[in-house]
């Protein structure tokens, strides 16, 4: 299937592609040729209209050769054995006369976690607008309050195609979808949002029935009138409950990529050289899936060939190991584990986490919150801010709550959460039994490059945290 995007519509013929990444890559360590071809297509409709509708089409190389710790790169646009010359005599610098022994190639997989179909060509173009259109006409028509809708929809496809030296060669078909609705709701001078997405790597089906866009529709409605009656936040140290699914973020953010192995190999890490001691509290384990069917963070193969994996990174609060890709892994003795990605040909693969969560634990969530004396209740964030090599981060709360005495009251508006990866997990006192994955929106950014990713957990208590606000 990718042979027609690679090959047959250029002037690269794949006997000469392949002769040209062997001569390359002679005397490295490792290396690939990366081959990409894309389609992605993005509908948005705001101020009561389609806005915009962008279609596009992306293709390209990216050609690696790795000696010891130095990555030569070279990537192009043009799909032709004159570019990829060039890159293949651009690479060779990285080697300075040394001479390595290519390392062997990823291991093969059967497995497939998502279709090959193309989604772009499930819906015509004026059933993609009049969806968007039905959306916003029913969001409009819940509650007189409503004053503005955001909502859009969105899909791409990827057909990955990486050869090795020898021959070898590793395809994949990567379809990704999205729906997201944005609701602002208005009473008197005040106004406050709410934002509700879905996702995965498959079609737009299961996303555009009625019944799947209304109950997104009412879940974002649902929180721009919560925050409309939303009081100031409290400041200070506090006890912290953290909803299920989407607060998996925070996880993410604070630990993960802390967890990642180009960080620890550095030893920029707050986990570097901590394998086998306590890094959370009793109970707490961390996993990184990428092989969860249809998950938006999964992926069949990583972008270096490798099958992804179930790795465990930290079990009952004990550090296991780190994410790795295939230069770390090879510098540090240890296997990669399916984490080496890159947003695009244009881009190196580095360490990325796919789907990272905390598995459950046994306790109901309406038991943890009733042991709270005074502290808050998180639902929902925006996202955050952290530190790699000290742990700090910082996470707005888009939605969230003060208990006391064991009863959740009301919501809290501009709720801060300030602490440190490496000690966060250690106050975990208690984890709940209903665990969740996000609804597939999530998107991770690290050294300039972006990817789709998945994040959850349960309901967790954490004993004691900073909490930023307005006052007490």
């Amino acid at each position: 299937m990718s042979e027609s995007y690679f090959f047959s519509r250029t002037d690269l013929d794949r006997s000469r592609a392949q002769s040209i990444l062997d001569e390359a890559l002679k005397g490295a360590d490792d290396g690939e040729l990366y081959l990409e071809y894309g389609q992605s297509e993005a509908f948005v409709f705001d101020d009561n209209r389609l806005k915009t509708a962008n279609f596009d089409v992306n293709q390209g190389f990216g050609l690696r050769a790795v000696c010891g710790e130095s990555t030569g790169y070279a990537h192009a646009s043009e799909l032709s054995e004159a570019a990829l010359k060039r890159a293949g005599n651009a690479v060779q610098a990285v080697k300075s006369g040394r001479g390595g022994t290519m390392s062997g190639g990823p291991a093969r997989t059967n497995a497939k976690l998502y279709p090959e179909e193309n989604p772009l060509g499930d819906l015509p173009f004026e059933a993609k607008a009049k969806l968007l259109s039905e959306i916003n006409d029913y969001a409009r028509s819940r509650d007189s309050r409503v004053r503005q809708v955001s909502c859009s929809l969105s899909g791409s496809w990827e057909a990955v195609e990486i050869l090795r030296p020898g021959g070898e060669i590793v395809r994949d078909f990567r379809p990704l979808v999205r729906l997201n609705v944005s609701v602002t709701a208005g009473e008197n001078d005040r106004q406050e949002s709410g934002n509700y997405g879905v996702g995965g790597r498959e079609g737009y089906a299961r996303f555009i029935t009625p019944d799947a866009w209304r109950g997104q529709v009412d879940e974002a409605l649902r929180q721009a009138l919560v925050n409309l009656e939303a009081e100031p936040a409290p400041a200070g140290e506090m006890e912290v409950v953290l909803g299920p699914g989407w607060t998996g973020v925070l996880l993410h953010e604070a630990v993960g990529h802390g967890l990642e192995g180009d960080f620890n190999r550095k030893g920029t890490s707050a986990f570097a050289g901590r394998i086998g001691e306590r890094v959370a509290a009793p109970g707490v384990t961390v996993v990184d899936d990428g092989t969860i069917m249809g998950r938006r963070g999964s992926l069949t193969v990583d972008d270096e060939g490798t099958p992804t994996s179930r790795t465990v990174l930290i079990e009952d609060g004990i550090l296991k190991g780190y994410l790795q890709d295939r230069l770390n892994a090879r510098l540090m003795g240890v296997a990669a584990t399916g984490n080496g990605r890159r947003e695009s040909f244009a881009h190196q693969p580095m360490p990325r986490m796919t789907n990272t969560f905390m598995l459950d634990g046994d306790k109901d969530p309406e038991e943890i919150l009733r042991t709270v004396k005074d502290g808050i209740y998180a639902v929902n964030f925006s996202g955050g801010q952290v530190d790699i090599t000290s742990g700090k981060f910082v996470f707005n709360c888009t939605e969230a709550y003060r208990v006391k005495n064991g009863k959740v009251g009301a919501p809290i508006k501009n709720a801060a959460l300030i602490g440190d990866g490496p000690s966060v997990l250690t106050k975990v006192s208690m984890i709940g039994n209903d665990f969740a994955l996000d609804p597939g929106v999530g998107v991770c950014g690290k050294a300039g490059q972006g990817v789709p990713v998945g994040v959850g957990q349960p309901t967790i208590k954490i004993d004691r945290m900073t909490v930023g606000g307005a006052g007490a």
